[in-house]
C-alpha cells in the first residue's frame, strides 16, 4: 500500500469484521496505529477500548467493517469509522461508554459511528503515515492466542500505570495533608499573634483615654486657676489704679514731679497688670467656651483712631513711626467691637515692642473671601522678625521667641494666641508671615457680616431712656468708668457703694431699673436681690446683675430674680442698651440733662 501524499485525507486502512478474533485484531490495530502517530498511552488505551466495544457490540452485521485514516491540518486527527450495510448498529449504551473515552459521532442513517483522536502536527508526515499503516498490515495475521497475549500485556500496563498513580496521589496527599498541617500551625501562631497585638492596642487605647482624661482635667483646672486668679486679682489691681489716679487728682497740687512722676508710674503699672488679668480671664472663658460675641455694628473710623492715640506713645524705639489707617473702603462692619480693638493692639503692641527703627503699620482693605464680603487688617513692622522655626510656636500661650532682643521687654507670650483665639470666635482667620531681620506681617481677615449673627444685635441703638437708675457697687474705679456710659441710659443715676444701704435707697427712690453687682463685702448681691425679690413694694423693679465672676461659679438658683446677668469685663453701651431695651421707651425733656447723684458718701 502506498501512503497518501501529506496536506489531503489519508486513508490508512480498512478491517473487516466477521468473527470474535477480528474484535481482537481491532483492539490491537487501533492501539498500535495510535501509537504510530504519536498518541500517549493513555489515549490509546481509551482509542482500543473504544473500538472493542463498538466492534463487539455490532459483531455479525452484514457489511461490517472499520476504515483507519488521517485528516491533516492545522489540528490533524486520527479518524476510525465503524460502518455496516443493514441494522441498527450499535446499542446506546455502547456509544456512550465509547464516548466517555474518545469523541464519538453516530450517524445512524449513514450506518456509521466515528471516532476521532487529536494528533500532532508531526504525526501527518508520509514517514509517520508509512509506519502507521506498516502496524495495521502486521497485525492482520495474528492469532487469537497473540492477540490475548498482547491484551493481557496491555492490561497489565494499564494496572502498573494505575498503580503508580495510586502511588503519586498518596505521596501528594501526603504532602497536602503536611502542607496543611503547616498552614494550620501557622494559622494559630499568627491568631496568637494578633490576640497579643489586640490586647496591647486595647492596653493602649486605654492608657491613651487615661491620659486624655488627666489632660482634659489638667486644661480644666488650668482654666479655673486662671479664671479665679484673674478674678481675685482684678479687685485689688482697680483699686491700686482707682487710688493713684486718686491721688493725682485730688493731691495733684500739692504732689511735687517726682511724687507725680511716681504715682504716675504706679497708676500705669497698674493699668498694665489690669489688662494682662483681663487677657487671662478672657483667655480662661475661651478655652472654655463661655466667651461669646456680642455683635454690633462698629465705626471703624472711631475704633482705629482711638487706637492709634493710645499706642502713639508705646514705640521703644526713637526712630520708629506708627501709621493706622483713618478709614477704609467698605460697608458697615459687623463684629464685637470689644474683642476686635483687643485682636489689633495687641498686634500693634507686639509689632511696636520688637520695632528698633522704621514703620509699624495698620492698613485695612476690604475683601471677598468663601463666605463673602471680607474686612482684611494687615499690620506690618520692620522689626527684628520670627525665626522659621519658632513661627508656628508664636501662637502657643506663654511661649517666646528666644533671643538677646528679650532682653527689657516685658510680655507672657499671650499675645499672638490671644489674638488668634479672638480672630476665630469672631469667624475669621490670622496668618503670619515672618522674615528674621525684616520684619514680621500678620494678616486678620474678619467677614463684614459674619453668618449666624442676630440682625437684631448687628446695629447700634439708642435704648429707651430712664428716668432714674440706681447703681449698686462697692468699686469706684468701674463706677467712674461706667459713668459716661449710664448718663445716656438714664436722666439721672444714682450711685451707692455698699450692699447693705441699698434695699433703702431703692426703696426710697423707687427707681425705673437697678444695676447690681454680685460680689461686695457687706452685702453681697444675692442677699440684695433676695430682699428686693420678697418685698412686694420692690419686686417689680427690673435688676440687672453685673459681675466679674466666672460663670460656672455663680448660683444661679438665687439669680432667677435678675432680669440678665451680665460680665464686667465685656460690658459696654451696645449690652447695656440690649439689657435694658426691654422696659417702656420715655421721650426725655430736652431741658433736662443727665444727673448724677451719690449715696452714702463712698461714691
Amino acid at each position: 500500500m502506498t501512503p497518501p501524499a501529506a496536506g489531503s485525507s489519508a486513508p490508512l486502512a480498512t478491517i473487516t469484521l466477521a468473527t470474535e478474533q477480528d474484535i481482537f485484531v481491532l483492539r490491537r490495530s487501533g492501539k498500535a496505529v495510535a501509537e504510530a502517530l504519536g498518541v500517549e498511552r493513555q489515549d490509546q488505551i481509551r482509542l482500543a477500548t473504544a473500538l472493542s466495544e463498538l466492534g463487539r457490540d455490532v459483531l455479525g452485521t452484514s457489511g461490517l467493517r472499520v476504515t483507519f485514516g488521517t485528516v491533516p491540518g492545522a489540528s490533524p486527527v486520527l479518524r476510525v469509522a465503524v460502518l455496516w450495510r443493514d441494522g441498527s448498529g450499535p446499542g446506546r449504551e455502547s456509544i456512550e461508554a465509547a464516548s466517555r473515552l474518545v469523541p464519538t459521532q453516530h450517524d445512524p442513517v449513514g450506518r456509521a459511528v466515528t471516532i476521532e483522536q487529536q494528533l500532532s502536527a508531526a504525526a501527518t508526515t508520509p514517514d509517520s503515515l508509512r509506519r502507521a499503516q506498516d502496524v495495521l498490515n502486521a497485525h492482520r495475521g495474528s492469532t487469537e492466542l497473540e492477540d490475548a497475549r498482547a491484551q493481557t500485556i496491555d492490561l497489565i500496563a494499564a494496572l502498573e500505570e494505575s498503580r503508580a498513580q495510586r502511588e503519586e496521589l498518596r505521596r501528594l496527599n501526603e504532602e497536602l495533608e503536611e502542607t496543611n498541617r503547616g498552614v494550620v500551625a501557622l494559622y494559630s501562631e499568627l491568631s496568637e499573634e494578633l490576640e497579643e497585638t489586640n490586647r496591647g492596642v486595647v492596653a493602649l487605647y486605654a492608657e491613651l483615654e487615661e491620659k486624655s482624661s488627666q489632660l482634659r482635667d489638667a486644661s480644666e483646672a488650668k482654666t479655673r486657676f486662671w479664671a479665679n486668679v484673674s478674678h481675685e486679682l482684678r479687685a485689688p489691681v482697680n483699686s491700686v489704679v482707682g487710688l493713684a489716679r486718686l491721688l493725682l487728682d485730688i493731691d495733684g497740687e500739692t504732689l511735687d514731679e517726682e511724687q507725680r512722676r511716681r504715682i504716675s508710674m504706679i497708676s500705669a503699672s497698674g493699668a498694665t497688670l489690669l489688662a494682662l488679668v483681663d487677657e487671662l480671664l478672657d483667655v480662661a472663658k475661651a478655652e472654655s467656651g463661655r466667651l461669646e460675641p456680642h455683635w454690633e455694628s462698629i465705626d471703624l473710623r472711631a475704633t482705629l483712631g482711638q487706637l492709634h492715640g493710645t499706642l502713639r506713645g508705646y514705640a521703644t524705639g526713637e526712630g520708629v513711626t506708627l501709621s493706622v489707617a483713618d478709614s477704609w473702603p467698605g460697608a458697615t462692619l459687623v463684629s464685637d467691637e470689644v474683642m476686635l480693638t483687643r485682636i489689633l493692639r495687641n498686634l500693634l503692641t507686639n509689632a511696636l515692642k520688637f520695632t528698633e527703627e522704621g514703620t509699624v503699620r495698620l492698613d485695612v482693605a476690604a475683601g471677598n473671601g468663601e463666605r463673602g464680603a471680607e474686612v482684611v487688617f494687615t499690620v506690618t513692622d520692620t522689626g527684628v522678625g520670627i525665626p522659621p522655626e519658632e513661627q508656628h510656636q508664636v501662637f502657643e500661650e506663654f511661649y517666646q521667641v528666644r533671643g538677646a532682643h528679650q532682653r527689657g521687654r516685658s510680655g507672657t507670650g499671650l499675645g499672638l494666641p490671644y489674638a488668634r483665639r479672638l480672630t476665630e470666635l469672631l469667624g475669621g482667620n490670622l496668618v503670619l508671615v515672618s522674615t528674621p531681620g525684616q520684619g514680621t506681617e500678620v494678616t486678620v481677615r474678619l467677614p463684614a457680616a459674619p453668618p449666624g449673627a442676630d440682625s437684631a444685635h448687628a446695629e447700634h441703638r439708642t435704648p429707651a431712656q430712664l428716668a432714674l437708675l440706681v447703681t449698686v457697687d462697692d468699686d469706684e474705679v468701674f463706677r467712674s468708668t461706667l459713668r459716661p456710659v449710664l448718663a445716656r441710659l438714664a436722666d439721672r443715676v444714682v450711685e451707692v457703694g455698699e450692699g447693705g444701704r441699698a434695699v433703702d435707697t431703692i426703696r426710697r427712690e423707687h427707681p425705673e431699673a437697678v444695676l447690681l453687682d454680685l460680689h461686695m463685702p457687706d452685702m453681697d448681691g444675692y442677699d440684695v436681690l433676695a430682699e428686693l425679690a420678697g418685698d412686694s413694694d420692690l419686686s417689680g423693679i427690673p435688676v440687672i446683675v453685673i459681675t466679674s465672676a466666672a460663670d460656672e461659679t455663680l448660683d444661679h438658683e438665687r439669680l432667677t430674680h435678675a432680669r440678665a446677668v451680665l460680665d464686667k469685663s465685656t460690658l459696654n453701651l451696645a449690652r447695656l442698651a440690649d439689657a435694658f431695651g426691654t422696659f417702656p421707651e420715655r421721650v426725655p425733656d430736652p431741658d433736662e440733662s443727665p444727673r448724677r447723684a451719690e449715696e452714702g458718701g463712698t461714691g
